[in-house]
């Protein structure tokens, strides 16, 4: 499976960006799909997750700012990112659990590629 990340890139403080990440290749369902984020000298931190059912979680500096949102017949997840603060520059990475549509049909993961947003003051 291939995830690929696309949307990142840089924007002014108070301004919006919106991520999306599709998913390809051997998948049979989606099940639950998320945003992490990696600013330099910390650690990888979910920002966002989005359950097949379409229950959501945030973070607690993001929530109210950022909202995550899924289209199953694209395979795709997408977070819109509004009132953006320097302190969300970061490498954005989607993660996703899915079913396998190869035997054994196991429940995998896999993430992205990573695409960089940086909010200037």
């Amino acid at each position: 499976v291939q995830l690929q990340a696309s949307g990142g890139g840089l924007v002014q403080a108070g301004g919006s960006l919106t991520l999306s990440c599709a998913a390809s290749g051997s998948i049979f369902s989606m099940n639950d799909m998320g945003w992490y984020r990696q600013a330099p000298g910390k650690e990888r931190e979910l920002v966002a997750g989005i359950t097949s059912g379409g229950s959501t979680n945030y973070a607690y500096n993001v929530k109210g700012r950022f909202t995550i949102s899924r289209d199953n017949a694209k395979n795709t997840v997408y977070l819109q990112m509004n009132s953006l603060k320097p302190e969300d520059t970061a490498v954005y990475y989607c993660n996703v659990e899915y079913s396998s549509s190869r035997f054994p049909f196991n429940t995998l993961n896999a993430w992205g590629q990573g695409t960089q947003v940086t909010v200037s003051s």
